[in-house]
């Protein structure tokens, strides 16, 4: 569902407690596993669980290889985490700022999952840029990702 002109979410019910979904969404080294979009490789930067504030890399492919630095903005343990995408420099002028967000809500049958692509934290002059190029599929690339997701806590 695109609310307003600024994100996209998706949700999907997962059978499970969100305490196994959470732990993998606070593994960068899982990211890739559960990458409905066949863009991340790898985390650069893998081991400890996420905390807030905490910054990790990834390798990203799109055509062509790039990375990014991805800064956690917002956690609350097993209930919600969202992290804002950095470009590499020079892109970081142009290209940044995204934020990607999960939200978990435990439902009779298991887990509430919303997964928000937020680009009203994206830098301008981009945001109508990156809106246009990459909204149509970004909800079928969420959609994927939720369904690997689930497969990967079953």
């Amino acid at each position: 569902m695109i609310f307003g002109s600024q994100t996209v979410s998706v949700e999907r019910v997962l059978p499970s407690p969100p305490e196994p979904i959470f732990d993998i969404l606070a593994n960068p080294a899982r990211h890739a596993e559960i990458d409905g979009s066949g863009t991340v490789q790898r985390a650069r930067s893998a081991g400890r669980r996420l905390q807030l504030g905490d910054s990790f890399g990834m390798d990203m492919k799109m055509g062509v290889g790039y990375s990014t630095r991805n800064v956690v903005v917002e956690l609350e343990e097993n209930r919600r985490i969202a992290w804002r995408t950095l470009a590499a420099a020079p892109l970081d002028k142009f290209f940044t700022g995204r934020t990607w967000r999960y939200e978990l809500e435990p439902v009779e049958g298991g887990t509430l999952v919303r997964e928000t692509w937020d680009l009203s934290t994206e830098r301008w002059p981009s945001r109508p840029v990156v809106r246009l190029m990459m909204s149509s599929t970004t909800r079928e690339n969420m959609a994927r990702t939720l369904e690997r997701l689930e497969q990967a806590v079953a």
